[in-house]
This record gives structure tokens, sequence and C-alpha cells, in this order.
């Protein structure tokens, strides 16, 4: 029965591999920007499990570049050093004490940790932020919101050369101003809709802790239109944490990239099924429909 049991497995991994093989054909070469954040990145088995996603993502040769969060680990070092930290619509208000945490936080200990994830699992990893090389130069966003940057100027030479090297990029949401000494916090959603239409990606991939955009009845929509996004924000629909992340959709689309999915990254590989399955996961927003199949392949 045992015997029986594992061949069944090992014939449905051989069905699933094979039925992948136009998605692997289909993204060959493609640019993939993924934002990872939330409660994946304090777990030490998820933390694996994204970092193995990733490096299949490109060893089937597509250009991966993560960008991260780390508000729980921000919030953490700046409780311990008594350093208050409030929010306006949605965005951490930082002034110069607090900026100077999130570098830390974020170049330091939550980039590279993400970096040494993919080591192990067997990829070649290299951690920089907004500031390297001038990838991500910012203004400030709002007044009301001190060192919190908008991206004005990008550079992504940086990322394609390591492309070229085979090398995944991973990247912090900290930039350098326009002015000398200048530095920014940048919200990871902002800052991984930046990159990937400076990149003119095929995807962006934001993983979240909910399951996507869902309508007024509490539906997951698989597939959602630019306008759709701008009449279910204005009667209310879209509403709370869910709007920066479609407003960072509709901007990245504006800039040339494909297609956005935002998509709940604590289901397994939920990478892998986006990109490999007929039926992906999460919430699409593109501008035009899809030429082939619903998803993955269409676009």
């Amino acid at each position: 029965m045992r015997q029986q049991n594992m061949n069944r497995d090992w014939k449905a991994t051989a069905r699933t591999l094979s039925e992948a093989l136009p998605y692997l054909q289909r993204f060959a070469g493609a640019v993939v920007v993924v934002k990872f954040g939330g409660n994946a990145m304090g777990d030490d088995e998820a933390m694996a499990e994204f970092a193995r996603d990733v490096v299949l993502m490109r060893l089937v040769g597509i250009n991966v570049v993560v960008v991260h969060g780390g508000g729980p680990m921000i919030n953490d070092l700046l409780n311990r050093l008594g350093i208050k930290s409030e929010f306006v619509r949605g965005k951490r208000v930082t002034d110069k004490a607090t900026v100077e945490v999130v570098e830390m936080v974020l170049t330091g200990l939550v980039n590279k940790r993400i970096v040494q994830a993919i080591m192990d699992e067997g990829g070649r990893a290299v951690g920089l932020s907004g500031k390297d090389d001038d990838l991500m130069v910012c203004v400030a966003d709002d007044p009301e919101l001190g060192f919190v940057g908008k991206p004005v100027e990008m550079n992504v030479q940086v990322l394609r050369d390591l492309f070229k090297a085979g090398i995944i990029p991973v990247v912090a949401p900290v930039a350098t101003g326009m002015s000398a000494l200048e530095t920014f916090n940048v919200n990871g959603d902002t800052a991984a809709g930046a990159i990937a239409g400076a990149l003119q990606a095929d995807r962006l991939l934001l993983l979240t802790d909910v399951s996507g955009v869902k309508d007024k009845d509490g539906n997951v929509l698989t597939e959602i239109h630019p306008d759709q996004i701008r009449a279910m924000t204005a009667d209310g629909t879209i509403a709370g944490g869910m709007i920066p992340k479609t407003e960072t959709a509709l901007l990245a689309i504006e800039q040339g990239v494909r297609a956005v999915v935002i998509l709940d990254g604590r289901v397994a590989n939920a990478c892998l099924l986006e990109l490999f399955t007929e039926h992906g996961a999460g919430s699409m927003i593109r501008a035009t429909p899809p030429r082939v199949s619903p998803r993955g392949t269409g676009v």
C-alpha cells in the first residue's frame, strides 16, 4: 500500500512538472519583481520555503528581484530604544532618529537574513538598498510623514548587471535623496512598484497577508481591470491597507509592468502557483485582457 501511494505521488509530481512546461517556457528570460514581507519574514521555515521558490525561479531562467519590508523588526528595535512611532495613512512617520533605525534594520538584519536564506538553498544573492549606485532617488512624499520617500529617479542598471551574472538582487527599501547625505524610508510596496516599472517587468508579485482583492461580498477577484480598481476604491470596497497596494499596482501598470498580482504569501509556494499554473494565485491586475489563457501564458 505504501509503495502504491508513493507511486501515485511520483506520478502526480511528474504530471505537475509536465503541465508547468508552457509556463516555464513563457517566463524564461522574464523579469519578475517580488515584494516579500509580512509574517513569513519572522518564520524560519516560511523564509526557507520562500528562498527555495526564488532559487527555482532563477534556475528556470527568470530574472528575479526580491524587495522586502521589515516593519515588525523595525517596531521591535524602536520599542527597545524607546523611540515612539506613528502611522499616517498606512505609512510610518519617520523623523531623523527613526530613519536611522529603519536603515539599520532593513539594510542589515533583514536584508542579510534573506540573502543568507537564498544562499542556503543553493542560490546566489546580493543584498543592496536603494542607495547603492543611486538605484532609487527620492523626494519627500509628504511633509507630514518626515523622511518617507517618493521615488523620482531610478537607475536599475545594477540590477541588470546582477541578472547577467545569475545573481538574485535583494533590495532594502531605503533610498538616497536629491541633497547630500539624505536618507529616506520608502514603503516596501512603493519601492517594489518603482523598481518593476523601471525594469518594465513582466510581473510584480505583491505578497501580503490576505488572499487578494475582494468584492463587496468578500469573494477574491482573480482578474481585475484598472478601471474596476478605481471604482472599487471610490465606493469603499477597496479600503485600508489594500489601498496602497492597489495604488502601487496601478502606477506600475502605467509605467509598463505587464501585470501585477496581489497574493497571499502565507500560502505554500505562492509564487510558483501564480507563475506556473493555469489558475494562478490571488488577484491579477492588468490593463489588457488575456490573449491565450486566463493566467500565466496569456501575457
